[in-house]
This record gives C-alpha cells, sequence and structure tokens, in this order.
C-alpha cells in the first residue's frame, strides 16, 4: 500500500472510530521506517535486527490484502451491475464507474485495514443483491459471525421540483450502522426509474 494512503487510512479509521480502534503497530512502524532515509534505516534495522519484521512477510501480507481488495471489488461491481438491472445500468455505468466504484474500495481498504491477514479468510461478500426499491447493494459480512462489517447501499433521491437521484452510501458496524457516509449521487431523469433487478 503506498505510504500516503497507508497514513490516510490510519488517520480516518481513527477517527471513524473516536480513537477506540488504534492503527496496528506494524502498520505504524511500517510508515515510520518508510520516513526514514535508507541510510537510517540500514542503521535501525542493525540495532534492532532481533525485533525487525521480517520484509518478505511484509511484502506477503501486502499483496495478500491487495488481493483480497482486488477480488471484493471484482465481486462488488458485478453485485451493482446486477443490482441495477438492464435497464438502469447503460445509463449509469459509466459514472458509477468513475466517481462511486474508487470511493467503494476506499471504503472497503479502510474497513479490512482494521484485520489481520489470517481473518481477512473470513469476510465474505454477499450473494445477491435486493430488488424491487430496496436499499441494499451488497454487504461485507464474518462468515464466522455471521455479522455485517460493512454494508453498501443505493436509495433514490427525489428532491421536490427536481428529477431523481441514486445515492450511493454505506454504513458500519462500528457505530451500528447508524451514520449514512455518503459516496456519491448519479442523476437519472424526471421521469420515475425502474425498479432495482429489472432486466
Amino acid at each position: 500500500m503506498k505510504n500516503w494512503l497507508r497514513k490516510s487510512v490510519v488517520v480516518l479509521v481513527s477517527i471513524l472510530t473516536f480513537g477506540l480502534v488504534t492503527p496496528a503497530h506494524a502498520i505504524w512502524n511500517e510508515n515510520q521506517d518508510i520516513d526514514k532515509s535508507p541510510k537510517q534505516q540500514s542503521t535501525n534495522t542493525g540495532l534492532n535486527q532481533a525485533s525487525s519484521i521480517d520484509p518478505t512477510l511484509a511484502v506477503s501480507e501486502e499483496i495478500d490484502r491487495e488481493q483480497f481488495i482486488q477480488k471484493m471489488m471484482n465481486e462488488a461491481e458485478k453485485q451493482s451491475f446486477e443490482k441495477f438491472g438492464g435497464k438502469i445500468s447503460p445509463v449509469i455505468e459509466d459514472e458509477f464507474r468513475q466517481v462511486i466504484l474508487p470511493k467503494i474500495q476506499d471504503a472497503i481498504e479502510m474497513t479490512i485495514v482494521q484485520y489481520p491477514e489470517e481473518e481477512l479468510s473470513s469476510l465474505a461478500i454477499t450473494e445477491k443483491p435486493s430488488g424491487g426499491i430496496s436499499e441494499k447493494i451488497f454487504h461485507i459480512y464474518n462468515v464466522k459471525t455471521n455479522e455485517d462489517i460493512i454494508r453498501f447501499h443505493v436509495r433514490r433521491d427525489h428532491p421536490p421540483m427536481d428529477g431523481y437521484y441514486f445515492n450511493f452510501h454505506y454504513h458500519t458496524r462500528f457505530d451500528r450502522y447508524q451514520t449514512h457516509y455518503d459516496l456519491g449521487k448519479i442523476y437519472w431523469d424526471k421521469n420515475t426509474p425502474p425498479k432495482w433487478l429489472n432486466a
């Protein structure tokens, strides 16, 4: 993970959890090592060789975490377009890919950074989005506890004297799903959109 992204995730996790969840020490130490010059790093490694993290393990963990995120993103995109159906997808797909999907990825990365690599295999994505006018696109949940970790939804908004918008947002278990974390809006039309999953 890039240095700026790692630092952003640590700060955002601390803010979103009101300081209740502290960043993992491995991430924090890795950030500190990145900020040092190569000369300082080699000196630091020589002094703390017994307590240093094996670099091959850190690289392996990062690749596995990235693979996990990519797997989640592939499934998230698939579930989203399944929910949109054949009538909504062609109208909003470009804007969804450019604006909403990157924010979904940020939210997933920010959430799973709190899970050690060995626990990632316990996380899965729900298999079917909801239809009709229901909001659920997909949830990421813990298969062992059956508890949702993060819920991604889309709501139809119809402000007075305006057209219809699709409001994309998510909820997390950290605040018992009470807060709407905004991902963005996509304008539909003045006419009522078809129901979700409509072919």
